[in-house]
């Protein structure tokens, strides 16, 4: 039996060329090697097969019963080696059949997801993309084991271990109604304080965050009468109450329903970045996502 530790690739293609050519001095221009060199691996070859592989006949050399036997295996073994290892061909979005997973809360989805979602059926009709709930204290793994292909979250907040870009910078405005009666002009900070607000929680519950800790620093508190674990329930609340919320600029960039003024004080803002794990870093199909995402967000 053949010991494939011990047996050098190069013997492989040499004897495929052979039995190709069946003829050594073509072999020999085919491979770029001398001739010699070409009757040396040939020896080899005999010594490992135990067998003469090609023999001298009328027109050049025959191969043995043996040979003949490895003469399509090989050359199916070695196209598919040459396929493994080439380059990739480049990504044709017309006829790729992927399915994206892709991890995001509900304002991601809704201030980058949806506004690449047109473009991206016209560009790649065929493919398939899954919206999974964002759970930031899984994104690491569920990105190295192939849950997810791509995620979109936090810059501060995103694990180290993921490749990212950043998407954009992100700050937050004050937002009611269109018609509410105490957002006419941007209130002081004492009558913001006074308004009954909602909150958002992904992890449930929470009645405070930023805006809290720099209230708290000037001796302030705020009335968080609601808490809620999405951002487009808040938006659907505000138009249903008189409540108002901090809310990222983008996710309310643009609706004539909500009213949106300036804070009364200053907050930390975030960037937003595109995630994904270094298996997928130099894909072609998993690179033409990314830009393709990046391109599409809104001005």
């Amino acid at each position: 039996m053949v010991n494939l530790r011990q047996l050098d690739l190069n013997l492989l293609v040499t004897l495929d060329v052979l039995l190709a050519e069946q003829n050594v001095t073509r072999a020999a221009q085919r491979l770029n090697y001398s001739q010699p060199s070409v009757s040396v691996h040939l020896a080899k070859l005999r010594d490992v097969f135990d067998d003469p592989l090609l023999l001298p006949g009328p027109r050049g050399m025959r191969p043995t019963a043996r040979a003949e036997s490895l003469r399509e295996p090989l050359r199916q073994a070695l196209a598919a080696l040459e396929l493994a290892v080439g380059a990739d061909a480049p990504f044709d979005p017309a006829r790729a059949r992927d399915t994206w997973r892709l991890a995001a809360s509900d304002n991601s989805t809704a201030t980058i997801l949806l506004p690449a979602l047109g473009g991206l059926r016209v560009q790649a009709p065929h493919t398939r993309v899954a919206l999974l709930p964002m759970v930031p204290a899984r994104l690491a793994r569920q990105a190295e084991e192939g849950e997810i292909d791509l995620a979109f979250h936090t810059r501060d907040d995103s694990p180290a271990s993921l490749r990212s870009r950043v998407l954009f910078d992100e700050r937050y405005v004050l937002v009611g109604r269109h018609d509410h009666p105490r957002l006419r002009r941007k209130p002081t900070l004492a009558q913001f304080c006074a308004l009954e607000q909602v909150v958002v929680s992904p992890d449930g519950g929470g009645f405070s965050g930023v805006t809290d800790s720099a209230l708290a620093a000037q001796g302030l508190s705020r009335q968080v009468v609601l808490s809620v674990p999405h951002f487009l329930v808040v938006v659907q609340t505000l138009l249903a109450s008189d409540l108002v919320a901090l809310l990222p600029e983008r996710l309310v960039r643009g609706n004539p329903q909500l009213r949106v003024v300036e804070p009364p004080l200053v907050l930390p803002g975030y960037q937003m970045t595109m995630l994904w794990p270094e298996r997928c870093h130099r894909d072609p199909a998993h690179r033409w996502l990314r830009e393709f995402i990046a391109t599409a967000l809104p001005g």
